[in-house]
């Protein structure tokens, strides 16, 4: 595959076969981050689970503690005075039935996050499918609330101040492999480290029963434009 300059120059600070603890991979990851924007640092984690199978699913959501960077615009689902309740808390958009053809018809998805009161899970679940087809909406794009992450409750305070805290959600791909950000490149060392233990520390902690072996195959951290730095998992 071929690659550019910047690229290149950036994958030869990093020994392709050699494993590095957390910090040295954190200080990598910022040096090799060269594009002209604020590029998001992810961490991926390849799991020993197969995803197929439900009792081996791992899935849920943490609150990092120094966020993410981004702003995360979030729309809530309720009736009556929780809609004016999630707008108090600081949702960028909240109401019920009358979202749904503005979402279905007008294709607007101008929001990151979605949360919902059980009582409207009804209403979400008509976006689920358009025309009868099986066309999904939300589900692709990671936005169906869910109770495992916290997007379904009734304490929709909580989950907005949660989400524009620094909540994340991290679930498997089909692959096994959990992709999530635990920064941008121009936070310091020590606010990606600690984001990135306290996710790991929540994935460790969600390890079905049903897995056996080796859990974490591997762990890799890079940014958005920049060559992957491998971790040593031995310690997790």
């Amino acid at each position: 595959m071929k690659t550019g300059k910047r690229y290149s120059e950036a994958a030869k600070l990093i020994e392709k076969t050699k494993t590095y603890d957390l910090e040295e991979a954190v200080a990598l990851v910022k040096k090799t981050a060269s594009a002209k924007f604020d590029e998001t640092i992810e961490a991926h984690f390849r799991l020993g689970v197969d995803g197929r199978h439900a009792d081996q699913q791992v899935r849920g959501a943490v609150v990092l503690p120094h966020g993410t960077g981004k702003t995360v615009k979030v729309l809530v689902f309720a009736k009556g005075n929780k809609v004016d309740e999630a707008l108090a808390a600081g949702a960028d958009y909240a109401g019920g039935d009358e979202l749904v053809p503005k979402i279905q018809n007008e294709g607007w998805l101008d929001f990151d996050v979605v949360v919902a009161t059980p009582d409207m899970m009804g209403v979400v679940g008509r976006l689920g499918r358009v025309l009868g087809r099986c066309a999904r909406i939300l589900g692709p794009k990671g936005l169906m609330p869910n109770p495992k992450a916290g997007t379904v409750t009734m304490d929709v305070t909580k989950a907005i101040n949660d989400i524009k805290a620094g909540k994340i959600e991290y679930r498997l791909d089909k692959s096994n492999i959990i992709h999530v950000p635990i920064g941008k490149a121009s936070f310091t060392e020590e606010q990606l480290t600690d984001n990135f233990q306290t996710l790991i520390d929540a994935v460790v902690k969600a390890k079905p029963a049903a897995a056996k072996g080796q859990y974490i195959k591997s762990l890799v951290v890079a940014s958005t434009m920049g060559p992957g730095v491998k971790l040593n998992v031995t310690k997790y």
